[in-house]
């Protein structure tokens, strides 16, 4: 995986946290309150992050991004690939009830029942059948083969829910200044008893902040770590006196680019979306930023994804960029003189500063073949809009149902999603990249997204937190971060 280098990191020099120190690690999410108490399938990263302390799935990710035992103690996958038997760490909730097979398998078919409709519900499309063999052995069986499954297995969503009652790391109440996160002992969690527990850990309490306030609070000390942030807010991250932490950057892989929301007048015409999408400067754009190793691009599904039997180019890859500037004027012209007025675009992007650098740069290379662009307020307004996500696993199918119409009826091609269908049904890998392929070829050519690169996503790390690393999914459980051993 790629290395994001900060040109400003060296400046940022790690030490010892200040202030005083009551047992407790603060954790700021750059979120709404709301995003920490969210309930039902449809969280944000906050919501994840919360429900993956408070309920563990079979699986789940660990502080590396790799996807380690949750409720399952061990794995094995036979049949090629279409099917995975868990073996469960039997136990008693604290409620009484027993941790088995059986309530895990209903639990993971309420959920995929819930999930229904939604993009992680398409990327669970070749779940078959989930049975419980014994007592302690369930297996699920796949349609055909997905290698990425084990990942998706492992999001927060897919928490084994027990009517109420979780399997889970960690216990939540309310305090006054936070939602408190506590480290559940090893034998709540079905493992043998661990002697001196409580001296080994600490709570976590979140708190829900706006970025100015969630950096103004880690220079100050009174958060020992800030996660959630984004390219709108990543300026705030390197100003002000942050010599007690580090700011620090996951290489994040996922979607960040620009939805047509409104595809009428001068957007109406696909040809005119695709000179937009042409006339812009990727890398030029992340110059006011400061970042190295960010990877622009020009593809729905990043060229790294594609297989070697079905290899992807970025799109205009023989020209310069002028040179598509000037097929882009050309469009340009030709709308201009047939609707006899200027082209406008109206452009929206989250608050923040790093939005406000990334409008100015869009809207210089907009006015460079010709249309003007103006900062939209709302999102209801907007002829354009930021789609800033990050993947869940490193398959074209997330990107891909990303657009599905199923669950995105804006940005969607049916031809696309047939070519996913047709991939869902194919047993060999070879066939399935192709049909992929040819499904993210559809998609392009409507031009109703408009790519950029990755996306990114920053945290403000204190030195003495020591279970954080950074990977490519954006996850930072906070099990581990309470001290607790794994």
């Amino acid at each position: 995986m790629r290395s994001w280098l900060p040109a400003f990191l060296p400046a940022l020099l790690a030490a010892c946290s200040v202030g005083s120190d009551d047992g407790v690690v603060d954790v700021a999410f750059i979120a709404s309150p709301d995003d920490l108490s969210a309930e039902g399938v449809r969280l944000g990263p906050a919501g994840q992050h919360v429900r993956a302390a408070l309920s563990t799935g079979l699986v789940r990710i660990d502080s590396n991004g790799v996807v380690v035992p949750g409720v399952a103690e061990r794995w094995i996958v036979t049949d090629g690939g279409a099917s995975y038997i868990f073996r469960i760490n039997e136990f008693d909730l604290p409620d009484g009830k027993r941790l088995t097979a059986q309530a895990v398998r209903d639990a993971l078919q309420r959920r995929l029942r819930q999930l229904r409709g939604t993009s992680l519900g398409l990327d669970l499309a070749k779940v078959r059948d989930v049975r419980a063999m014994t007592g302690r052995v369930i297996e699920i069986r796949l349609t055909s083969p997905m290698p990425d499954f084990l990942q998706v297995l492992a999001q927060p969503e897919l928490g084994i829910d027990l009517g109420g009652e979780a399997a889970g790391l960690m216990s939540r109440a309310e305090g006054d200044e936070g939602l408190v996160l506590t480290p559940l002992p090893p034998e709540r969690r079905g493992l043998p008893e661990q002697p001196g527990w409580d001296d080994l850990v600490r709570d976590i309490r979140l708190h829900a902040v706006p970025a100015p306030e969630a950096t103004e609070g880690f220079a100050q000390g009174r958060f020992d770590l800030v996660l959630g942030g984004r390219l709108s807010s990543l300026p705030l991250a390197s100003t002000g006196p942050l010599s007690r932490g580090n700011v620090r950057l996951d290489a994040a892989i996922g979607l960040f680019g620009l939805d047509v929301r409104k595809p009428s007048g001068f957007l109406g015409v696909t040809q005119n979306r695709e000179a937009l999408a042409m006339a812009i400067d990727r890398d030029a754009l992340m110059q006011p930023f400061n970042i190295g190793g960010w990877l622009a691009s020009t593809r729905v599904v990043p060229t790294s994804l594609a297989s070697a039997a079905n290899p992807s180019d970025e799109r205009w890859a023989s020209l310069s960029l002028e040179q598509r500037r000037s097929v882009a004027r050309q469009r340009v012209a030709q709308w201009r003189a047939g609707a006899g007025r200027e082209p406008k675009v109206r452009l929206y992007l989250p608050p923040g500063p790093g939005s406000d650098l990334l409008f100015n740069g869009l809207a210089e290379d907009f006015a460079a073949v010709g249309v003007s662009a103006t900062r939209a307020l709302t999102l209801s307004e907007a002829d354009l809009a930021l789609r800033d996500r990050v993947a869940r696993y490193a398959s074209p199918r997330w990107f891909l149902n990303q657009f599905n119409c199923a669950v995105d009826r804006a940005q969607c091609s049916e031809d696309a999603d047939y070519l996913v269908s047709l991939a869902l049904d194919s047993r060999d890998s070879t066939e399935e990249s192709s049909y992929l392929l040819e499904a993210e070829n559809a998609l392009l050519a409507t031009n109703l997204y408009i790519p950029l690169g990755a996306p990114i996503r920053w945290s403000l790390v204190r030195a003495d937190i020591e279970a954080f690393s950074e990977n490519p999914w954006n996850i930072h459980p906070l099990f581990p971060l309470s001290g607790a051993p794994i």
